[in-house]
């Protein structure tokens, strides 16, 4: 089994894993914690982590005679973006009428660029050891990958609840559950001391302590996860961040060590890291989904899509005090304003109204 321990971190290398380690399935610290959240409503209306309550928690009851879980991590910020991002990306932030996409989901979607790696993993596994028990999962599961990977040693749970490591934040997560005795790593011990700037820096206060997240005021859960209506009062704490938010990772101290992808996967597509939000506002439904074939944010549909770029109009209408800049917006917005659908048309509502406030 060390043998192959060794093997399979080799391996894991070869296939483009920045880090590959091994842990046992057994979670009861995370247990308790996921339920004491999942009792606060905190979840909002992921009625899927709810669903499945603390068996999150329990690997073996997911698959049945799994004893380790061998945990990956894939660096994905992309190969060219260059010194100062961080910087840049916080620049972009206060342009106004910048469309502001979350690093992660600028290039291919994660979930089968990881995945079928970790496939591969398992095949490579079983050429050497035959037949074993096991089941790949990319955020595709009701897994605590972050408590697995914490307990894995593959770095700490930051103040802002995302795994941190020394290479920073900026990677994704993997998990094969199997049926091996395979020795395990230990974890590391926390290096975040005693900076709070994720804290701080949260448009939404979404991260109101240490560790504890509220979910429905996240700016991530309200413009991915959310399906409704975004609340009135977070609407003009969005500002231009249309799908997702980096603000806690761009903050963070220790991204400033983080290292580009090994892969190409996650290159910038149709020019996610700079367009603007007349541009994006402008895609039709065939436009978003040609376009976005292949990404994570075509799973939010066309819908959610406009509804998140109104609401960013809004906030740029509040901000800008150009008349042409103004102009652009209000026919942007009135393009929509007779959308079939009434999620799209409320927003565009709102945004409107803050043209003239």
């Amino acid at each position: 089994m060390s043998q192959l321990a060794q093997a399979i971190k080799r391996w894991g290398s070869e296939l483009g894993f920045a880090d590959v380690r091994i842990t046992g399935v057994e979670l009861p610290q995370a247990q308790a914690r996921l339920q004491a959240w999942l009792n606060e409503a905190r979840h909002g209306d992921m009625a899927f982590m709810a669903a499945h309550g603390d068996k999150r928690a329990r690997p073996a009851e997911l698959v049945p005679g799994a004893v380790r879980a061998i945990v990956v991590r894939m660096d994905y910020l992309p190969q060219n973006i260059g010194d100062g991002w961080r910087e840049r990306e916080t620049a972009r932030l206060a342009e106004a009428t910048a469309a502001q996409v979350s690093l992660y989901a600028r290039g291919r979607d994660y979930h089968r660029a990881v995945r079928n790696r970790l496939q591969r993993l398992a095949e490579m596994m079983e050429a050497e050891a035959g037949p074993f028990v096991h089941r790949v999962f990319t955020d595709s599961a009701p897994v605590m990958e972050v408590a697995l990977a914490e307990q894995s040693g593959l770095g700490w749970r930051g103040k802002h609840n995302l795994l941190i490591s020394r290479s920073g934040s900026m990677f994704f997560l993997g998990e094969m559950l199997v049926g091996l005795p395979l020795p395990i790593d230990l974890p590391q011990a926390a290096h975040c001391g005693n900076c709070r700037a994720c804290l701080d820096v949260c448009p939404t206060g979404a991260i109101d302590a240490p560790y504890s997240l509220d979910a429905r005021r996240c700016i991530s859960y309200l413009t991915i996860e959310l399906k409704g209506p975004i609340p009135l009062e977070l609407r003009p704490l969005i500002g231009n961040r249309i799908y997702g938010c980096d603000d806690c990772q761009l903050a963070c101290p220790w991204n400033k060590f983080a290292v580009t992808a090994y892969v190409p996967d996650f290159g910038v597509r149709n020019g996610l890291d700079a367009a603007s939000l007349v541009e994006l506002f402008g895609w039709s439904e065939d436009d978003f989904n040609r376009r976005l074939e292949g990404s994570p944010i075509r799973r939010i549909g066309h819908e959610r899509w406009l509804r998140n770029i109104a609401v960013a109009l809004g906030n740029a209408a509040r901000a800008e005090s150009d008349g042409e800049q103004r102009k652009r917006l209000d026919e942007a917005l009135r393009q929509n304003v007779s959308h079939p659908s009434d999620l799209v048309r409320e927003h565009v509502k709102w945004a409107l109204e803050q043209l003239e406030s």
